[in-house]
């Protein structure tokens, strides 16, 4: 598989323990079996304030929110793993995606950083449906701003029991099933991008 194809790879939580930095890990080593190139980023490390039209106006888009922008840009496919909110995303991976939504300089296309792109969701959840009720809602949002978003997707339940010290998946099934979703979207985006 060509590695010119970019897959840009986070968590929607920045919590140092989270199940889902720790499921988006193992999903990155199934993207570098592949042969793709794979950018793992931290939202932790891009802190910015909560999207505010007024603060936009008077201060622009902040510097992180810039970086995280050109970053999804850049890349070809996001691979996310989101916790389930009550029922949703959390505030974090909301608010991103909010800033980088937004039009940037006057030549700027609109939604420049979703319109193409695809998208493969998963969650870990300590509980019965591990996030997939959050997984709809992400579905959406992105949908809604030119995402493809892959069907296929994975929800792992009873994440605080899934996973092995060294970070690995304990159910065989749940590995295949990971690596299902991450070769559907390699090669989604390959048919798309008319790579051989």
């Amino acid at each position: 598989m060509p590695n010119s194809l970019k897959v840009l790879a986070f968590a929607g939580s920045a919590r140092t323990a989270s199940f889902n930095k720790k499921l988006i890990k193992v999903a990155v080593e199934a993207v570098k079996k592949i042969g793709a190139e794979v950018t793992l980023v931290d939202l932790k490390d891009y802190p910015m304030p909560l999207f505010d039209q007024d603060s936009e106006a008077t201060q622009g888009m902040p510097e992180n929110a810039r970086k995280v922008k050109e970053m999804m840009i850049s890349h070809d496919a996001f691979l996310i793993s989101a916790p389930e909110y009550n029922s949703s995303i959390t505030p974090l991976l909301k608010n991103i995606l909010d800033w980088a939504s937004r039009v940037n300089s006057p030549n700027e296309n609109s939604l420049i950083a979703y319109k193409g792109k695809v998208a493969a969701l998963l969650s870990a959840s300590p509980g019965a449906l591990g996030g997939l009720r959050g997984l709809e809602t992400l579905r959406s949002i992105l949908g809604n701003i030119g995402v493809i978003v892959l069907p296929t997707q994975l929800a792992v339940s009873k994440a605080n029991e899934a996973f092995h010290d060294d970070g690995r998946l304990k159910d065989s099934k749940q590995q295949e099933s990971l690596e299902k979703v991450v070769k559907e979207l390699v090669e989604v985006v390959c048919k798309l991008k008319g790579i051989q």
